[in-house]
């Protein structure tokens, strides 16, 4: 099997496993004051403590969820407890499904959602800037697009809304945590999932800075915040904590051997006719996304798949025939419909992108050339 759709989901390691399997025999409930909700607080605490170390914030500002979806939902319907200060939001064409799904509810509800020009995909932050009016109270721009791979300078972008008190940055660094080096420094609310580096799905995290206020989406009782009521989840936690030291422990090593892989890609690809790269020299390693020309993207999915390949289309949560994303960066309706995404990752092999380049060559022979 050739697995390129790491952006996806990631397969659970074993060493993310063996902790959670151990973490299981933690029975008690971290909120009962009991011995044995004791320890399990104790092993919460801790685990929180190593998250909040590698990504230079504080324990407390860690809420726990089901995933990165849930944390998007938290941040973005969360600040409808600042509606009296204003009931208008910036983000741009470049976000996921769950950033748009509240977003669409939030202007049912009275919000206003206006989209930020972009240069190159990037965020023009001039432009950003003179959208900012006394209404605004949300900026939500994502770290890394997960169709494309195009990185925004969140730094850049936080650092310029500190001349704006009122106004909440929000960044969905999903696709950032675990590939790249990520600075929450500048930004207020930031969502993730661990499944995106080699942890368990079902756990993720919105790290909310201290000074921010959010409306709970689930009430019921203090958990591990008052953010999110719910049991804890004591082994999904730990698995979590000792993904994201996994992860980060060999960041820099990692980052050099995917750009590696994705330069053999790109080298290789560009010398068909009817193919087109999307991803740019902003765009993050791990994420190659391309058009062939007047192939379906499921066609050119289930055909390589015929070969045990597995790439993806769209991102995995997207709706509709056509990419938003690519739209957006490339302004081309033929290629914005005939997009796919290889993602890879440090576990990607040399094997992996020749079994890839000779399927595509076959297929494109097959789809494209004798069409």
């Amino acid at each position: 099997m050739t697995y390129l759709d790491y952006s996806a989901t990631t397969p659970t390691s074993d060493e993310v496993l063996d902790t959670f399997v151990k973490a299981s025999k933690y029975i008690g409930n971290p909120n009962s004051l009991h011995k044995l909700g004791v320890e399990a607080k104790k092993l919460i605490d801790a685990s929180t403590k190593q998250i909040s170390d590698i990504l230079k914030v504080k324990p407390e500002e860690i809420i726990y969820t089901s995933g990165a979806s849930e944390a998007n939902n938290l941040a973005l319907k969360g600040v409808e407890l600042y509606k009296n200060r204003g009931n208008h939001i910036i983000t741009t064409e470049l976000e996921h499904s769950s950033i748009y799904g509240p977003l669409n509810y939030m202007t049912n509800h009275g919000f206003e959602v206006d989209f930020v020009p972009l240069k190159a995909g990037l965020v023009d932050i001039a432009k950003l800037k003179e959208m900012i009016t006394d209404k605004t109270i949300l900026v939500s721009i994502s770290a890394v697009n997960s169709e494309t791979g195009i990185r925004q300078p969140i730094e850049e972008i936080g650092q310029m809304l500190k001349d704006y008190p009122k106004v909440i940055f929000h960044s969905d660094i999903t696709q950032a945590v675990g590939k790249i080096n990520v600075n929450l420094e500048n930004v207020d609310l930031a969502s993730f999932s661990v499944h995106k580096f080699f942890g368990i799905k079902g756990i993720g995290a919105l790290i909310k800075k201290e000074n921010i206020r959010l409306e709970p989406l689930i009430h019921g009782g203090k958990s591990t915040t008052i953010y999110r009521s719910g049991t804890p989840t004591t082994a999904l936690i730990a698995s979590m904590a000792k993904a994201l030291r996994l992860a980060t422990e060999t960041l820099d090593k990692d980052i050099i051997k995917v750009q590696k892989l994705n330069d053999k890609l790109k080298e290789n690809l560009k010398g068909y006719e009817n193919v087109y790269i999307n991803s740019n020299e902003y765009s993050i390693p791990h994420i190659l996304n391309l058009s062939v020309i007047g192939v379906k993207p499921e066609t050119m999915l289930h055909a390589l798949e015929e070969d045990d390949i597995y790439i993806s289309t769209q991102s995995a949560c997207s709706s509709g025939n056509s990419s938003k994303a690519v739209m957006a960066l490339t302004h081309d309706e033929k290629r914005a419909a005939s997009s796919i995404r290889i993602s890879i990752s440090s576990k990607t092999t040399e094997t992996d992108i020749q079994n890839f380049l000779k399927s595509f060559a076959k297929n494109y022979q097959r789809l494209v050339v004798k069409k």
